[in-house]
């Protein structure tokens, strides 16, 4: 697949990016080679390579999954400009 001056004009229309027009040649080229190695990395044989989430082996912490009350009441009430009775007091809008 390859892009030409229009379509790189649309793509950055669509990603409301102001690129004058000496600047759309060279930015024909650069989405050209981000997708010659995007085809590049269809080329590559991954089957029976497990997905992973980082490159180096790693294990996350675990945690138990139980609900809570937070015990942080105080703390996320401290910056309302408005609390009452423990909850956040907003001004009525419906009548």
């Amino acid at each position: 697949m390859s892009i030409d001056i229009e379509t790189a004009r649309k793509v950055a229309h669509l990603a409301r990016i102001r690129v004058e027009e000496a600047e759309l040649e060279p930015l024909t080229h650069d989405f050209n080679a981000i997708l010659g190695f995007i085809e590049q990395l269809g080329e590559v044989d991954v089957a029976g390579i497990e997905p992973m989430v980082s490159v180096t082996p790693m294990r996350l912490k675990r945690r138990d999954d139980v609900v809570t009350d937070g015990d942080q009441q105080a703390r996320v009430l401290a910056n309302a400009p408005d609390a009452r009775e423990g909850f956040f007091a907003v001004p009525k809008v419906v009548e």
